[in-house]
């Protein structure tokens, strides 16, 4: 459904616009609505309902709470609207139980600009019910004792006139009649003379006295058991807030067909009052628990707290078990039967796509064409507010001249800061403005970024519907993204703005306390160190801190071998100019050695030679940008490159120094000389993985016992230290091993290293893995070429020379088991030319020994441990052992 939008109107001359206020679905809140009305209903329509039961728990309130801007009030319109008359209601809503003509739906306003004062809100209530018709006597009385009395020669219609209150109901006419008969019929009951209009103010007695004896003339009233008191209490607005309980008495009386079901909707709940000063709220609570016959349904920024027991003596009701629906779990959930606090949600993409194309058209055609209406949306994150401001930003730039394009809309609105600012404390802003500087944040973090020595302040913030709450992740608490990128970014024209050298200082506060964060971790836990890292590294180089801690945390981040990708958003526009900070530096050297498993290692090794180049970094990370650079020109196939690399890493004897050793003993394995290899490995230590290095020296030897014992050993030692990642990357080695011995193990640890590679991102072991699925089935399956011809499509993508070298050495094994002279012929001859550059050339020797065959002249040999004859018998003995299982003899 969609009205005229009058601000948008007149925005522009153009009168070929049609300007809707466009409304978009909803249906959770519409449905949350029509349950909770037909629960409502059940419940006073038991036999042992009692409206005078002021013990009982009250069910009978519906909260939506949300972002400024989110659509509350345009929520609370539609819902007036389609209980008032279903033509109103959009088609996607279903139609409620209660019959519309049985409903008496009335919003209020509780904006501060609305001027709603208590008293208006009690007559607003009483306007409503004047359209069954009917006098509401025990109510009228007190109200008209009330208004004789705060009132003195003011006629109550001339005060609703001059409000605006007699023009908005169509029977508000009838009120004063209604309160005349009232009136009326106890004068004569109690041969008063005149009117009790004029008897309350001298002989309220008499009525009072008639009440409490319980005289047969005035039985009606009498049944009302409250009555006496409220007349005889002092007539102020203490009193006045207790009348809601008569009305809801004169409504209980009402017989089926006079009676309907009163729905108020109290808009605009948290201009009521701060919540150190809750006057407003314990007199609107009030009007709540004294008529649990009425429903209610309250929306607003903020959840309320009345189930919370905090609040003892601030409200007259609290506690969960006096408003069951309105704990504080139930709110965060959003859903189960007792939940009846409820977070209005951001729109989805295609919401706002319907909001945007429907807002503004001509012909019939959405005005804003597609791409701009694309990067609103994004950028919006489903913020309705956001989407608002863009369209008048849209007929803005119109009005200059020029056709909107989507550049224009990388743009960020004051005016969401000033929303969101309204109704916090100076505590609370300081707060927010400091965890807007993280993408996360728990309590006592936030405390500490915002320099404070309480925590009151940030957990009131978190309770604003602004906060979102996340069980999983580090810590439980974010920002709403758009909320997030106004605070930082956009012009906060508030009294109280920070300059860019608070900024600087939330900065510095926010630094160590990530520190903190870290290393008071003493579980290790890898999201902590993640969580940690990536925001560490965005405050340091947005705002030039020194690198600090964040040197051992990159180092503890690669040591551990998992390589999950840390999202660092762009820089802003000085990116552009390159790498300016050390921080601009390690954040780009870390995303290339993450990235490196998702990227062709032709494209880590220009990164981090960029980073190199700059020389930006200290010289300890130097040494990490060096050893991963050549890993990369390794993987490649630049041998001489990556040797000079790890000796230069391996000669500065820093951190990474045996590591860089490992590497030297992997490129000595490369060239064939196993021997130097065994003897680096054997000084390498657990640090340095020498059995994993000695693994792949036995495999290539033909000797899968020692290397499977080895692959053993060093996940042993892996799982002993919690190294996750190296233990993966071990168990795919051994299943590779593993696969030319004995395929039906080779099973069960395939089955293990998918189990450890679900949760990493190790490309390398990945392909090693499924090389050695296809070295399991060599021979076995007739597809094992067919998905060679796959993986290595793959690999040519990656980048990992050696990995293709090493599936065209699975493909020798599998044609050299079936005895495929010709197509082995083949294999050999692309091995050949994968090693032609000296790296794993005695691949092509494996291969030679696998058939049986003699090596051609000028093949090169590789020095074996236990020399060419042994090793050829051991090739030769796992294709022999191989077709002996497939029962064939070749």
């Amino acid at each position: 459904m969609a009205g005229r939008d009058l601000r948008t109107l007149f925005s522009s001359n153009d009168r070929s616009i049609a300007a809707s206020e466009a409304f978009t679905n909803r249906q959770a809140q519409w449905q949350a609505v029509t349950v909770g009305l037909a629960e409502h209903i059940r419940h006073v329509a038991r036999a042992d309902f009692d409206v005078e039961d002021l013990e009982a728990p009250r069910r009978n309130i519906l909260v939506f709470h949300g972002v400024g801007g989110i659509g509350k009030s345009t929520l609370s319109r539609k819902i007036e609207a389609s209980l008032a008359s279903s033509e109103h209601r959009p088609v996607q809503w279903e139609s409620p139980t209660h019959p519309e003509k049985r409903t008496l739906p009335v919003r209020i306003d509780l904006a501060r600009a609305a001027g709603m004062d208590f008293e208006r809100v009690i007559l607003t209530i009483r306007l409503a019910v004047a359209a069954l018709g009917r006098p509401m006597p025990a109510f009228d009385l007190a109200l008209r004792r009330y208004w004789e009395h705060n009132h003195p020669g003011e006629p109550i219609e001339d005060y609703l006139r001059r409000g605006g209150l007699l023009s908005r109901f169509s029977a508000a006419a009838a009120l004063p009649q209604q309160i005349q008969s009232a009136l009326s019929d106890v004068a004569q009951a109690l041969l008063l003379p005149g009117t009790v209009g004029g008897a309350l103010g001298h002989g309220a007695g008499a009525l009072i006295k008639a009440l409490r004896e319980r005289r047969q003339s005035v039985r009606a009233l009498a049944g009302c058991s409250r009555l006496a008191d409220l007349l005889e209490a002092e007539p102020d607005l203490e009193a006045l807030s207790f009348y809601p309980h008569l009305l809801a008495w004169d409504l209980a009386r009402l017989t089926v067909g006079e009676s309907a079901l009163p729905v108020i909707l109290l808009d605009t709940f948290e201009d009521t009052g701060d919540r150190t000063h809750r006057d407003f709220e314990r007199l609107l609570q009030r009007i709540v628990w004294l008529m649990p016959n009425v429903f209610f349904v309250v929306t607003g920024r903020n959840r309320l707290q009345w189930a919370e027991t905090c609040l003892e003596g601030q409200l007259d009701w609290t506690g969960p078990n006096t408003w069951p629906g309105l704990v504080s779990d139930a709110a965060h959930s959003g859903s189960g039967v007792s939940g009846r606090q409820i977070l209005i949600g951001d729109f989805s993409p295609e919401d706002c796509e319907d909001y945007l194309a429907r807002r503004l058209s001509r012909d019939g055609q959405p005005l804003i064409d597609e791409p701009v209406r694309r990067i609103i949306a994004e950028r919006s994150h489903g913020l309705p507010l956001h989407l608002d401001l863009s369209v008048m930003r849209y007929l803005e730039l119109r009005r200059g001249g020029t056709q909107p394009q989507v550049t224009d809309f990388d743009h960020d609105f004051p005016a969401l800061i000033a929303r969101t600012l309204s109704d916090l404390t100076a505590e609370e802003r300081d707060v927010l403005r400091s965890v807007s500087l993280l993408d996360a944040f728990s309590v006592p973090l936030a405390t500490q970024v915002a320099g404070m020595s309480h925590d009151a302040p940030a957990l009131r913030l978190t309770e604003r519907p602004f906060i979102r709450e996340s069980s999983s992740g580090v810590w439980p608490f974010h920002v709403h993204d758009v909320i997030r990128a106004a605070v930082r970014n956009a012009d906060d024209g508030s009294d109280d703005r920070w300059s860019d050298q608070d900024w600087q200082r939330a900065a510095q506060r926010a630094f160590p306390a990530l520190e903190s964060q870290w290393r008071q971790d003493l579980r290790r836990d890898r999201a902590v160190l993640v969580g940690c890292l990536q925001q560490g590294l965005l405050l340091a180089r947005d705002f030039r801190l020194d690198l600090g801690w964040l040197t051992d945390a990159a180092f503890q981040y690669v040591g551990d071998s998992i390589w999950e990708p840390l999202a660092l958003p762009a820089a802003d526009a000085r990116s552009s100019d390159g790498l300016q900070t050390a921080a601009d530096a390690l954040v780009e050297t870390l995303s290339a050695i993450a990235r490196r498993q998702h990227e062709h290692r032709e494209r880590t090794v220009v990164r981090l030679s960029a980073v190199l180049a700059s020389r930006l970094l200290p010289d300890d990370l130097v040494e990490l940008a060096t050893y991963y650079l050549a890993k990369a020109q390794r993987d490649l196939g630049l041998t001489d490159d990556s040797r000079r690399g790890m000796q230069r890493v391996a000669a500065a004897d820093g951190r990474l120094a045996t590591a860089a050793r490992r590497g030297l003993a992997h490129l000595s394995r490369l060239s064939g000389d196993f021997p130097t290899a065994v003897e680096t490995a054997g000084r390498l230590g657990w640090e340095g993985r020498h059995h994993r290095v000695l693994g792949d020296v036995w495999w290539v030897q033909g000797d899968m016992e020692r290397a499977t014992a080895a692959y053993l050993a060093a996940r042993s030692e892996a799982e002993e230290h919690g190294a996750v990642g190296e233990t993966a990357m071990v168990q795919a080695h051994l299943a590779f091993a593993v696969s030319f011995a004995d395929p039906l193990r080779a099973d069960d640890e395939l089955e293990l290293v998918d189990q450890l590679l679900s949760r990493l991102s190790l490309r390398s072991s990945e392909m090693t893995v499924r090389i050695a699925a296809l070295v399991r089935d060599a021979g076995f399956s007739a597809d094992v070429p067919d998905r060679a011809a796959a993986l290595l499509a793959e690999i040519d993508v990656s980048g990992i020379s050696y990995a293709a070298a090493k599936l065209q050495l699975a493909l020798c094994f599998h044609h050299a088991v079936l005895d495929a002279q010709d197509v082995l012929v083949d294999t050999i001859t692309r091995l050949r030319e994968l090693t032609q550059s000296g790296d794993y050339a005695y691949y092509v020797e494996i291969a030679y020994f696998m058939a049986g065959l003699p090596f051609p002249e000028h093949t090169a040999q590789a020095r074996w441990i236990n020399g060419e004859r042994q090793t050829r018998e051991r090739w030769r003995h796992l294709v022999q052992t191989r077709r002996s299982r497939l029962g064939t003899t070749c």
